[in-house]
């Protein structure tokens, strides 16, 4: 896909923070450190989204980008952040508990799993999470170049056996070499064109 525009539009606090235009939300969803700046970057080729997502407090909220003026990509928290107390955690959870409430199902939600790591505990709570609200997750391994060529497979494997008995495709991504961002594009485009195809049959329904 070609981009020609990505700009930051806000970062929500609550729910009354939450866009209401009615465009297609791609929600990006990790553990800390997984790598979320570094492959919206790489995406959309931009580096400016890593400076604003930086910035105390951003990476607190939910950020949302526009894209080419016509979808968003939605950076969610980062669970498992251990530096910050029970309460604040607890205030991310619901923020993020709504969001998935109001976006699942019909929204697109990329699960991002550390491919290095392989998928853990909180990936496994949070991916089945998800499924449970109606929207299985597109599953990104990050960092795969850090992985040896003889045990990606296994990697993969294993991460997808872990999440969801194998049922779940893993997309090995790398942010330094670019490897896994047209697979990711074709992914996020064929959900945009369910979702325009969704809005046409609406309309003519209305009409």
């Amino acid at each position: 896909m070609k981009i020609d525009t990505a700009r930051f539009i806000r970062s929500a606090l609550s729910k009354k923070d939450f866009s209401e235009d009615g465009l297609p939300e791609i929600a990006f969803a990790g553990r800390s450190n997984v790598g979320k700046s570094s492959l919206l970057n790489r995406m959309l080729n931009r580096k400016a989204l890593a400076r604003i997502s930086s910035v105390p407090g951003k990476t607190r909220a939910i950020n949302y980008f526009l894209i080419n003026s016509s979808f968003y990509f939605v950076d969610l928290p980062g669970y498992g952040y251990a530096k910050v107390g029970k309460a604040e955690r607890r205030d991310w959870a619901k923020l993020m508990d709504q969001y998935l409430q109001r976006t699942l199902p019909g929204g697109m939600i990329v699960q991002l799993v550390d491919g290095k790591v392989g998928a853990t505990p909180l990936d496994i709570q949070a991916f089945e999470y998800f499924c449970d609200l109606g929207g299985e997750p597109t599953v990104v391994a990050t960092k795969i170049d850090k992985l040896p060529r003889s045990k990606r497979k296994t990697q993969l494997g294993g991460i997808a056996q872990t999440l969801s008995q194998g049922t779940v495709r893993p997309i090995p991504f790398s942010s330094r070499t670019g490897e896994g961002v047209k697979e990711l594009w074709r992914e996020i485009t064929t959900f945009l064109g369910g979702e325009a195809r969704e809005a046409n049959e609406n309309e003519e329904t209305d009409g």
